[in-house]
């Protein structure tokens, strides 16, 4: 009797896909000058530019308000497949 292992859909993180570093350079700001906006270290705003960290809730509102636009148009959810 063989054992099967199915992975489970739940199991697979998604990957945020974000539009930070082009909202950014559309205003002609310095990883810096947002970082100071939103209250976060320019280390952070690299690091979520580069997709090595999402953002918490309240970060990816207060982007959402400083850029004028839904978190629906800066943060895209895909899953992976």
């Amino acid at each position: 009797m063989g054992i099967f292992l199915m992975e489970s859909q739940l199991d697979m993180p998604p990957t945020i896909i974000n539009r930070i570093k082009e909202l950014r350079s559309a205003h002609s700001w310095t990883q810096q000058q947002l970082a100071d906006t939103v209250g976060v270290s320019r280390q952070s705003i690299n690091s979520i530019e580069c997709n090595r960290y999402v953002p918490s809730l309240p970060l990816a509102l207060s982007f959402a308000r400083v850029f004028g636009c839904s978190t629906d148009e800066i943060f895209t959810l895909k899953g992976k497949r």
